[in-house]
C-alpha cells in the first residue's frame, strides 16, 4: 500500500518491456510497486495509498501519523480541498471514485477529539527560521521544519493565524475550532508564532532575529480592481475585505439585492455569503459562460443550491444608482468573452467584486537579487529559493496555482531544501514510479462497493446561518470508504497470484511481507500476471533476475 522507492529488491520498471501475453521461458513475473494515481495527483504529496491502507485496517492513528508526515493539516484539508486526487483516482472509471477528502477528515477530526499529537523526529539543529505569513503554505513549511530540529517563528501581519484559510473561506465550510485546533498541534511541537507583526524590511528582520533562512509566504490577500464608471454608485466591496469583514464580525449592510461580479470561487463564497447576511436576491453576475468559469464544477453546484442565481456572459459596463448597465457576451472559438453591443439593466442594492487577488509583495522590492514576474509573482528556483541566498518563497506568491493544497505542498517542498541549505547538504530525490491507469488494472467487471455519503444540510436552512454545510463519516462508513481503494500498483496480498499458479511457484511469506517466486518452477506462463488485480506483477525478460527481486 505504499510507493517505495526503487532499491536492490525492486528493479526500476520500464513498462515498455512487459508483455504478460502466454508462456515464455524467457519472460519473468516480478513483484513491483508503482504510483497510484492519488498519490501522483496530490499537490501536497501525500501517500494517499499507504494511510487508506492503514484506516481500512481500523488503525487510525497509524493512518493519521502517516498522513501527517506530508500534511499537518487534515482536518483542514479534508473539508477545502478540491482533491483533485478522487478525480484522478481509478475506481471513478469502475463506479465512483474513492471520497479520499472525507477519509482524510475523519483521521483529522479522530486526531482533534483524541488529542494527538507526535514528537520532532529530530533533535534541536540550533538553526533559526523566518516564515513570513501564517497561512497554509507558512504553516506547513513550519511544521516540517519544526519535525527535523530547526527552531521556527513566524511573524504574521494579521490579529489570527491561518491566513486565508481564516479569513477566505467561510466557517460553513471551515469551522473555526477545527482551523485553530490543528494549528495549536503546530505550535506544540515548538513553532512560535507571532500575530499583527507586519514585516516591512525583510533583511533587517532577518538580522535582528539571527535567522539563517527566510521562507516567504504571505498569500494574496489584495484585491483585484477594474474600473467600472460609477455615479452616486450603490456600496461597492471587494470580495476579500468582505469575507474578511465577516469573520472579525464587522459584516456590513448589503441590502436585498447583491450582486456578486465575478466567476471564481470567491465568487461563490461571496455569494453565498450574502444570502447568510440576509440577501434576498444574491446573483453572481460572469463575463465568461459555465465551461469557461473558473471555479470549481461543485462550488457552482452548492451556490445554486443555495439560492444563488448565476447569470452567464455578462459584463458589467457602468454603474449608476441601483441600475447596472451590463453586456451580454458571446464565446469565440478560442473560448474568450467577446462583447455583443446589447445591453441590459440590472438592480442592485450592493455589488462584490472578486476579480481575483493580488499580493502584498511590494516590502520584497528593496532586495535586488529578488526578481518578480510581469504578474507580481515572485521568482524561484526548483529549490523554491529566490536570487537572494537563504531567502525562499512558496504560496500564492510564486507562479503556479493558488489553491491551499497546492500552498501546503509548497511548504513541504520549501522545507526540505531549506534543511537541506542549512545543513549544506544537497538534497536529491529519485525519480517516480510510473503512474498505473484503469486499463492496466484487471478487475471484476462488477462493483459492489458502495460509497459512503457525507450528510449535509438541507439547502433551505444553509442561508439561516454559518453552521457547517457538510458533514463528516462515522468509523464504519470510514473504514468502508477506505476498503474501497483498489490499492492500484501495489500488493496486498490477495492471494489470486498464489492461488492461480500452476506450477506452486508463489510462497506466501506472511502477514505484510507478501510473497516470493521459485523461479525453479515458474514457466514464466504470466498467469499470476494476468490475475494481480492491481498490476503489482510485471513480467520481464529473464535476465533482469540477476538482480534479487522475487521476495516482493
Amino acid at each position: 500500500m505504499t510507493d517505495p522507492k526503487p532499491d536492490d529488491m525492486t528493479p526500476t520498471v520500464d513498462l515498455t518491456r512487459a508483455t504478460g501475453t502466454g508462456p515464455s521461458r524467457c519472460q519473468r513475473p516480478v513483484y513491483v510497486d508503482l504510483l497510484p494515481p492519488c498519490n501522483a495527483a496530490c499537490p501536497a504529496g501525500e501517500n494517499i495509498q499507504a494511510w487508506l491502507g492503514h484506516a481500512q485496517a481500523g488503525d487510525f492513528h497509524a493512518a493519521w501519523e502517516t498522513l501527517i508526515r506530508d500534511n499537518p493539516l487534515p482536518a483542514v484539508h479534508g473539508r477545502v480541498c478540491y482533491h483533485p486526487c478522487e478525480s484522478h483516482c481509478n475506481r471513478g472509471e469502475l463506479d465512483s471514485a474513492v471520497s479520499i477528502h472525507a477519509v482524510e477528515r475523519f483521521l483529522g477530526d479522530q486526531a482533534i477529539a483524541g488529542g494527538w499529537s507526535v514528537p520532532p523526529d529530530a533533535p534541536p539543529s540550533g538553526k533559526r527560521v523566518l516564515i513570513v505569513g501564517a497561512g497554509p503554505s507558512g504553516l506547513s513549511a513550519a511544521w516540517h521544519l519544526a519535525r527535523r530540529g530547526h527552531s521556527v517563528e513566524i511573524h504574521e501581519a494579521g490579529p489570527l493565524p491561518g491566513g486565508m484559510l481564516h479569513f477566505g473561506i467561510p466557517a460553513y465550510r471551515l469551522p473555526r475550532e477545527v482551523l485553530m485546533r490543528e494549528i495549536a498541534r503546530i505550535e506544540q511541537i515548538g513553532v512560535k508564532i507571532v500575530l499583527n507583526h507586519k514585516v516591512t524590511d525583510l533583511l533587517a528582520e532577518k538580522q535582528a532575529g539571527k535567522f539563517d533562512a527566510v521562507f516567504v509566504a504571505i498569500g494574496a490577500h489584495l484585491s483585484r480592481h477594474v474600473d467600472i464608471p460609477a455615479r452616486d454608485a450603490v456600496k461597492v466591496f471587494d470580495a476579500v475585505s468582505l469575507l474578511h469583514d465577516v469573520e472579525t464580525g464587522e459584516a456590513p449592510l448589503l441590502g436585498r439585492r447583491v450582486i456578486v461580479y465575478g466567476g471564481g470561487n470567491t465568487a461563490m463564497d461571496a455569494a453565498r455569503t450574502a444570502k447568510r447576511l440576509g440577501a434576498s436576491d444574491a446573483m453572481i453576475v460572469y463575463r465568461r459562460d459555465r465551461a469557461h468559469m473558473s471555479a470549481h464544477a461543485f462550488e457552482a453546484d452548492e451556490a445554486l443550491a443555495e439560492g444563488v442565481n448565476i447569470q452567464w456572459l455578462t459584463s458589467i459596463k457602468a454603474i449608476d444608482g441601483t441600475d447596472l448597465s451590463v453586456e451580454r457576451m458571446r464565446i469565440d472559438e478560442r473560448g474568450r468573452p467577446q462583447p455583443t453591443g446589447q445591453i441590459d439593466t440590472l438592480q442592485a442594492d450592493s455589488v462584490i467584486l472578486a476579480l481575483g487577488q493580488e499580493t502584498d509583495s511590494g516590502f520584497l522590492r528593496n532586495i535586488p537579487a529578488i526578481r518578480f514576474q510581469d504578474d507580481g509573482t515572485m521568482i524561484v528556483g526548483l529549490d523554491m529559493m529566490t536570487g537572494e541566498p537563504g531567502i525562499f518563497g512558496g504560496g500564492d506568491l510564486v507562479p503556479g496555482e493558488r489553491s491551499v493544497t497546492v500552498a501546503t505542498g509548497h511548504g513541504k517542498k520549501a522545507a526540505a531544501h531549506i534543511d537541506a541549505w542549512l545543513r549544506n547538504a544537497p538534497r536529491t530525490s529519485e525519480p517516480k514510479h510510473p503512474v498505473v491507469s484503469f486499463d492496466m488494472l484487471k478487475l471484476p467487471i462488477y462493483s459492489d462497493a458502495e460509497p459512503s455519503r457525507q450528510a449535509e444540510l438541507a439547502a433551505l436552512q444553509r442561508a439561516q446561518s454559518f453552521d457547517e454545510v457538510v458533514a463528516g463519516l462515522g468509523e464504519r462508513e470510514a473504514v468502508h470508504e477506505a476498503k474501497r481503494c483498489l490499492s492500484c500498483g501495489n500488493c496486498f496480498e490477495c492471494d489470486n497470484c498464489y492461488a492461480a499458479c500452476p506450477e506452486t511457484a508463489i510462497e506466501r511469506l506472511g502477514a505484510g511481507l507478501r510473497y516470493r517466486i521459485d523461479y525453479d518452477r515458474c514457466t514464466g506462463c504470466a498467469v499470476c500476471f494476468d490475475q494481480c488485480p492491481c498490476h503489482a506483477i510485471e513480467m520481464f525478460p529473464e535476465p533482469s533476475h540477476a538482480v534479487r527481486s522475487d521476495a516482493r
